[in-house]
Order: C-alpha cells, then sequence, then structure tokens
C-alpha cells in the first residue's frame, strides 16, 4: 500500500488513481481534481459523509480510496446503487473497462438487464442478480472498451450477450450481433442507436424514450454544465461521431444521459433534447486530434 501522501489520520487517494472521475461524481463535495488526480480534499463530518467515501471507494477500479486506520466496511457497500425505481448504477467498476461505469435496467416485464459490466466475480454476480427484479436476461455492451467481462456475467445469468458488429472482436462469441446503423427495438421498450465515432461499432440503448445509456459516445459534464464528446479520446473517427449524432439527434428522446465515462444528468426530455442539438452543431466543428486522456473536461 502506498500511503506516501496520505494524512496522519483519515481518509485518503493513493498513488493508483487515474483520474477517471468515479470517485469524484459519488462524492463531489469531499473528492476533488486537485493536480491531475484525485485527492480527499475535506474529511467526512457526519455519517452521511462517510458512507460517501465508502461509496466512491467501492467504485474505484484501483481501490485507491483508503483509511489509514481501518478497512472498509463492508456493510457501508451500497451497490447496486439505484438512481430511481428502474435504473442501478452497479459500481465496482472493472480496471479492465478503464473504470466504466455500468448499469441495471428493471423491465416492466420483471427482468432486467445490464448496460456494460462491472468487475467480475461471482459474489458480485450474486449481489446483483439478487437485488434484480426478477432474472437478468440480457447483458448489453456498448462498445469494445466495456466489453471484458461479458461473457462471463452473461453465462453466469443464463443471460444473452450484445455486441455491434463494428467491435464483434471484442466479444466474438457474443449471442446477438447489431449490424448496420438503423435504431432496432431490441425488447419491448428498449431501442438500440448505432453510433459510430467513439469506436466503430459504439451503440447507444435507449429505454422507455426516457433512459439513455451512451457507453462513450457523450456524457454530462460538470465543467461546462452541458453534454459533451470525449473528443480527445476517440478511437475511430471524430467526424464519424459528428455524422452519427447529426443522423441520430432528432430521432432520440430521453431524461437520462447514463454514460460510461463522465457524470449522469436527468432534465426534462425536451431540455435535453435541445442540448443534444447543441452538441451535433458543435460536434461537426471538431477535428481528429491525438488521444490525450488529460484534457477531458469532467
Amino acid at each position: 500500500m502506498n500511503i506516501e501522501s496520505a494524512p496522519a489520520t483519515g481518509w485518503y487517494v493513493d498513488s493508483r488513481c487515474t483520474n477517471c472521475d468515479v470517485a469524484r461524481q459519488l462524492a463531489p463535495d469531499l473528492i476533488a481534481e486537485v493536480d491531475g488526480r484525485a485527492e480527499v480534499v475535506r474529511q467526512p463530518r457526519t455519517e452521511e459523509e462517510v458512507r460517501q467515501l465508502h461509496t466512491a471507494a467501492y467504485a474505484c477500479h484501483t481501490r485507491s480510496i483508503r483509511h489509514t486506520e481501518h478497512r472498509l466496511d463492508p456493510a457501508l457497500d451500497p451497490f447496486p446503487l439505484a438512481l430511481d425505481d428502474t435504473v442501478s448504477l452497479c459500481g465496482h467498476n472493472s480496471p479492465h473497462t478503464a473504470a466504466a461505469n455500468a448499469y441495471l435496467l428493471r423491465r416492466p416485464s420483471g427482468t432486467t438487464m445490464m448496460i456494460d459490466t462491472p468487475r467480475w466475480s461471482a459474489a458480485l454476480a450474486d449481489r446483483y442478480e439478487a437485488a434484480s427484479a426478477g432474472p437478468v436476461t440480457d447483458v448489453l455492451l456498448t462498445h469494445r472498451d466495456h466489453a471484458a467481462h461479458g461473457r462471463q456475467y452473461a453465462d453466469r445469468f443464463g443471460a444473452r450477450l450484445w455486441i455491434h458488429e463494428g467491435d464483434l472482436d471484442a466479444s466474438p462469441d457474443a449471442d446477438h450481433v447489431l449490424r448496420g446503423t438503423d435504431p432496432v427495438e431490441i425488447a419491448e421498450g428498449v431501442v438500440v442507436h448505432p453510433l459510430p465515432g467513439h469506436t466503430l461499432g459504439s451503440v447507444l440503448y435507449v429505454a422507455d424514450e426516457r433512459y439513455c445509456f451512451t457507453g462513450d459516445s457523450f456524457y454530462w459534464s460538470r465543467t461546462t454544465g452541458d453534454l459533451e464528446v470525449a473528443e480527445s479520446v476517440v478511437w475511430y473517427s471524430i467526424t464519424e461521431l459528428a455524422a452519427s449524432l447529426a443522423r441520430t439527434a432528432e430521432r432520440l428522446r430521453f431524461e437520462w444521459v447514463l454514460p460510461g465515462h463522465g457524470d449522469r444528468k436527468r432534465l426534462p426530455a425536451p431540455e435535453m433534447a435541445r442540448r443534444l442539438r447543441g452538441l451535433t452543431a458543435r460536434t461537426q466543428a471538431l477535428e481528429p486530434q491525438p488521444v490525450d486522456f488529460t484534457a477531458l473536461r469532467w
């Protein structure tokens, strides 16, 4: 354990931090970005703040959020964490998906879908299954970067694994392969919108015209207070991403943006549509650039 920068006592973030932003999403008043990494900027003062730090710690993919005097309390692991009565945040982000957020989506039929994947363990799979509204029937991958544990979770749940043909080499044993660029309803109320750009096979999953699981295609930025694309981390083509948004934006209706990286946000659907139109216009003006993780506007 590296505690070179740890305080004499209390909570701290160790040197393995990759500045993924997950902890700051979950404990924004206690953890901040300092010199390109997350740091605990204030010790908790209340039981609720202790819970926030445990939430951030149990999401952290490098397990970098620690206390100098005691281990994490398993009783304070809140995951899966309900965002509302339909969607839960899985937490336990994986180092094999660059710390991507994953979600559980409950369906009116009594089943559940997993969107992207948390870190893998049989105990976590049991935990997610126990918290689900019935069987987990599908594991929906948004793109190649988040495919690491898809087959393991699908096999454990007896679920179908989905990925787009553009990223099929990342999960060649997928049960369902999405093709082309036309939207497809894959279950009642769940529509997939192929959105090549971040990767060739990137897709959005939109549920009930309310929830938009965007993978790494776009996210909510606390820095700009708006929807943004991660233009400094595009593996395929920013030009194609702009074209995808232009083709798709007017078809989309949702209230929640639920990304793999970057923050979540809920707004009224008309306001979200207005912001998506603005994002589409801004993306069309972007030029290709080298990949630079430090340029992300969290």
